[in-house]
């Protein structure tokens, strides 16, 4: 199979008959789906779904990260039809992966998305596979992380980000998407002492006793540094990994709902994701990509890129 089966090969995503292999269709052309996964509801002998969460509703300044699911789709296509490079694996091969597709649901009635979010989740995990999520705005990570825990028990959190997303906020019904780890903290979801933030530029005096790595200190000690204190604060709890696509600096990724100068380059964030595989992870998602506001589509090819990163972190571990 190559290249030479463009000719051949057209909307894989439907019409594939199984969940392995690779799609040779043309990157210009074709369904949609997540690295031309095939599509389905059902998930009987599938490894990893993708799934996509169209939701934002209290990014700062910029809305739009409702769009990001399917601009990372579109973006995916533009990977290599080979296997991701450098893992000396091939996770396509290997693992029966699924695109399940978006969550359905009432965008005119906003406060009943985390049970919606959370629903959406559950269904999924209970056909016994991982989840990795294509978001959406961050508040999205609170019912997934609760859904997860059900299933896992408390995670660690590794987290990319320009915010800590711990700022107080003890209002129940308030769904924000600056404030759900600080709830995922006070609900027991997070195993504080195993976890770690990673890209931070922004203040908050409380980090509620997460490990927090920040930007500058990124480019002081280099992404191997990083990666080796993820893994010894991380240890050999199961850990769930959120990246908000601005832990990138605006440069590396325009289009996303809160821009930050100083942040880390496409090539540092790809180096400390490879470094930390190892990490017992269960599940993950890629958030607050906003296509509006960059029409070249950078931040959806980052974000692409991080969302199989994941897949093949999980896979690292399942292979042993």
């Amino acid at each position: 199979m190559g290249l030479e089966d463009a000719k051949t090969h057209a909307d894989r995503a439907v019409t594939a008959e199984g969940f392995r292999g690779h799609s040779f269709e043309n990157t210009f052309s074709g369904a949609p789906s997540f690295l031309r996964r095939k599509y389905s509801k059902d998930l009987t002998g599938v490894d990893i779904a993708v799934t996509g969460i169209p939701f934002d509703q209290a990014v700062t300044n910029r809305p739009g990260t409702r769009l990001g699911p399917r601009a990372i789709r579109e973006a995916s296509a533009l990977q290599s039809p080979d296997a991701p490079y450098g893992w000396g694996f091939d996770i396509m091969e290997e693992f029966a992966i699924a695109d399940y597709g978006d969550m359905p649901f009432d965008y005119a009635a906003p406060a009943l998305i985390p049970q919606v979010i959370e629903a959406h989740a559950d269904k999924i995990l209970s056909q016994g596979a991982a989840m990795v999520t294509l978001g959406g705005d961050h508040s999205i990570s609170l019912p997934i992380l609760r859904a997860h825990v059900k299933k896992h028990g408390p995670l660690a959190l590794v987290q990319f980000d320009a915010h800590t997303d711990t700022w107080a906020d003890d209002e129940t019904a308030r769904f924000d998407h600056g404030t759900g780890f600080y709830k995922a903290v006070k609900e027991g979801l997070i195993d504080v002492e195993h976890s770690v933030q990673i890209g931070i530029r922004t203040d908050n005096p409380d980090t509620l006793g997460i490990t927090v790595i920040d930007a500058p200190e990124v480019h002081r000690v280099g992404p191997a540094a990083v990666a080796a204190q993820v893994l010894d604060v991380v240890g050999d709890a199961k850990a769930y990994l959120s990246f908000d696509i601005d832990c990138l600096d605006p440069a590396f990724a325009p289009g996303t709902g809160t821009p930050v100068w100083g942040g880390l380059s496409s090539a540092q964030a790809a180096a400390i994701l490879r470094g930390i595989a190892g990490v017992n992870l269960v599940g993950g998602d890629i958030v607050e990509v906003s296509p509006p506001f960059d029409p070249a589509a950078i931040t959806a090819v980052a974000g692409a890129h991080v969302a199989t990163e994941i897949l093949c972190l999980w896979a690292w571990t399942r292979r042993g």
